[in-house]
């Protein structure tokens, strides 16, 4: 389909006077007074005749992956820097503006939110290593290393799940081996970070601003999804885990594809995603939906639309740097049918957008 002029009422709006691209960079900001937020986005709506985003024709949802305070900040315990040191905040200033500027054209936005609690598979508290200490943040363990000892699963997270540290080794046996066949990843320990309840797991402040502008703008719900609180699997995709059996062949509890979040995507005219980090958890995101639209009708993946500018890579100093590896999977969700875009480019010069 070749591309189109957008009604008038759908031309890029003006940012709103409250906007400022010095609060993307600014850890403590976020939007603390809701009800002003909600007087401003209600003159706003009324002053440019924004409509119900239930009526919208075109239904365009917006995912945007883990903007979180803990990946988007330096003083975040897992900042997302990529190459040029302010990634993650240079890709959440771009992303409100690109929702400000769309305000009458989003008609959903999902802000998923990576959520963790303190003993989890792949943080260093579920680990010890031979001598009883905790194995650092950063570490790369694999199903040899526990097998020849190296490593043992910390008795408090076997107390805490209901099982003997004897199952609980298997299990992490069979989760690192699962991990190696699948060609992806090896249980890589991350720092702690968004732990359910701390400052590091809320959303940067002006994508939560941004999200609720539009909710009380379009009268859209805007709801959050929840990821990553699994005990016994990583998490990356919104969609699935990385593991999803036991040793024994049973199914890990609570673990399992989102069918709910994937059909809402698929009912969508239009999806745009964007978020952190492209080397990782959008990167998945994006190859899981990819998965379920060529299991169903490879066509749809000419409806999907990746804003490039925003989001970042991993890049850890004077460690590993994720770029390329995120570089080459959007290149091949483009080689797929999807769109890689610049949040700048008008939504009329999109390729194939709907008649």
């Amino acid at each position: 389909m070749a591309s189109r002029t957008l009604p008038s009422s759908r031309q890029p709006l003006p940012l709103p006077p409250r906007y400022e691209a010095r609060h993307a960079f600014e850890a403590v900001y976020t939007p603390a007074d809701v009800a002003a937020l909600q007087r401003e986005a209600e003159s706003w709506k009324a002053a440019h005749a924004l409509k119900p985003a239930g009526g919208d024709r075109v239904k365009t949802h917006l995912l945007v992956i883990d903007d979180q305070f803990d990946f988007t900040f330096p003083e975040g315990s897992l900042f997302v820097a990529g190459r040029s040191g302010q990634g993650a905040m240079e890709a959440q200033d771009r992303l409100s503006r690109f929702i400000y500027a769309n305000l009458g054209v989003i008609t959903q936005i999902t802000c998923t939110m990576d959520t963790h609690l303190p003993f989890q598979i792949f943080f260093p508290s579920a680990h010890l290593r031979a001598d009883g200490t905790h194995p650092d943040p950063h570490t790369v363990i694999s199903a040899a290393e526990y097998r020849a000892g190296t490593y043992r699963p910390n008795p408090a997270m076997a107390r805490q799940l209901g099982v003997d540290p004897v199952w609980l080794e298997r299990q992490f046996v069979h989760y690192c081996e699962q991990l190696e066949r699948n060609g992806k990843y090896k249980l890589y320990l991350w720092p702690y970070h968004c732990l359910l309840g701390a400052n590091g797991h809320r959303l940067a402040g002006v994508v939560e601003e941004a999200r609720l502008f539009h909710g009380f703008c379009r009268g859209a719900e805007n709801r959050p999804e929840i990821k990553g609180g699994n005990p016994l699997t990583e998490h990356y995709s919104i969609f699935s885990p990385e593991v999803t059996t036991c040793w024994d062949g049973q199914p890990i509890p609570g673990a399992q594809k989102n069918t709910r979040l994937l059909q809402t995507l698929l009912e969508a005219d239009l999806v745009v995603m964007a978020g952190l980090a492209s080397s990782h958890c959008v990167k998945e995101s994006i190859a899981d939906f990819l998965g379920e639209i060529r299991r169903q009708d490879p066509a749809l993946a000419r409806k999907v639309y990746l804003l490039r500018d925003c989001t970042a890579p991993v890049v850890i100093p004077g460690g590993l740097d994720f770029t390329e590896a995120a570089d080459q999977a959007f290149a091949g969700f483009e080689a797929a049918g999807m769109h890689v875009v610049e949040s700048t480019l008008p939504l009329d010069r999109w390729p194939d957008l709907p008649n």
